[in-house]
């Protein structure tokens, strides 16, 4: 396995919800619990509003469905980024790190539907917070599903872009990397065994009881450690190994599937 450094822990925090929290219910929530970075999945000003003056770094999202208009116009990415990030950065001293432009925008269910739209979109928020004084500061990236990669080989040293999307994939990591921004992915290893009722269950978990899958040697006991590891030489074997990762996305459900817990 490759050796990883971790400098915080986040959680998600979406407003999609049947019984949403008020945001300053949150907010002492995540402050209680200690967590120093959140992820948001669109910009509601409230929920921006409210993590001010709390020094929780903050990733905002901008949906999939707002992405042709955001890459589609530099106007409307200026007007996006005043609006979403310099009005709270400097009236309500909200602690933004990151825009992620768009969420698993190159998911196979979505048919491409994204795939033109999502490279432009990336580069003109980009350029809207170069102009706006905030490349410094606020990094983009686009979360992406740990489906735009696979394994030539099946093992985590196999690693390499999906071939459908290797090119546009290598565009938005070259991009991403000149503009000194991390590549984010959401890693679940609960949806394997969703789709696989023979996928062995201890290997979805942390707890070190499954038997190891062998790579060149280098053992892996669970999912999560070999699916991030295929990211990794997929990065490598493009010519980005330094390239930083961020997992935007990780869980379990508690309800609705027999593996829940």
């Amino acid at each position: 396995m490759m050796l990883w450094s971790v400098s915080g822990i986040g959680v998600n925090w979406g407003t999609q919800a049947s019984h949403p929290l008020p945001p300053d219910t949150m907010v002492r929530l995540l402050r209680d619990n200690g967590f120093q970075r959140v992820k948001l999945f669109d910009a509601d000003y409230d929920t921006l509003k409210t993590l001010g003056k709390t020094g929780i770094e903050v990733m905002v999202g901008i949906p999939n469905d707002m992405l042709a208009i955001v890459g589609g116009s530099m106007k409307a990415a200026e007007k996006w980024v005043a609006k979403n990030v310099t009005q709270h950065i400097t009236s309500n001293n909200v602690n933004i790190r990151y825009v992620a432009v768009g969420n698993e925008p190159f998911l196979e269910t979505y048919n491409g539907s994204y795939l033109g739209i999502t490279f432009p979109a990336l580069r003109n928020i980009q350029l809207a917070l170069v102009k706006a004084g905030h490349n410094n500061q606020v990094k983009v990236t686009v979360p992406l599903n740990a489906d735009v990669y696979e394994s030539t080989n099946g093992s985590p040293s196999g690693g390499d872009f999906r071939a459908d999307i290797h090119d546009i994939m290598l565009t938005i990591v070259n991009f991403l990397s000149l503009s000194s921004a991390p590549f984010t992915v959401n890693i679940y290893p609960f949806i394997s065994l969703y789709s696989d009722p023979n996928f062995p269950v201890e290997y979805a978990f942390f707890d070190g009881n499954a038997s190891p899958v062998s790579d060149g040697g280098t053992l892996y006991y669970n999912m999560f450690d070999a699916n991030l590891d295929t990211l990794a030489h997929a990065l490598q074997k493009n010519g980005f190994a330094d390239l930083p990762i961020i997992v935007g996305e990780i869980g379990w459900p508690t309800d609705g599937d027999r593996n829940a817990n």
